[in-house]
């Protein structure tokens, strides 16, 4: 009987960084990402098709599409954010030092 040796790497929360991606690009996908996942929730808390949805975000339905889709290289911080106001939801941001690596001001 051979006795296995697992190794467990702690994660760095951000599995964007975990695949490869650098930190700062890592970061960025990681907000896009979550800004995805708020609308598709609100699509499905509301009851909504994705064209009542494009109409309420003020864009057409193959975005929608591509948000609920998980497309989150074609996304901007900023188209997202608006996809949400438009709809009435606040997006809030909270802005901190990073906890390890060089400091930015």
């Amino acid at each position: 009987m051979t006795s296995q040796v697992e190794r467990v790497t702690p994660s760095s929360g951000n599995v964007f960084e975990e695949v490869g991606f650098d930190p700062d690009e890592a970061h960025n996908l990681a907000i896009r990402s979550a800004l995805m996942m708020a609308i598709t929730r609100l699509i499905e808390r509301r009851g909504m098709t994705q064209r009542q949805a494009a109409e309420l975000f003020g864009v057409a339905q193959p975005r929608v599409s591509d948000v609920v889709r998980g497309k989150v290289e074609l996304f901007t911080i900023d188209a997202l954010v608006k996809m949400l106001s438009a709809a009435g939801v606040k997006v809030g941001v909270v802005v901190s030092r990073y906890s390890c690596g060089p400091t930015r001001d």
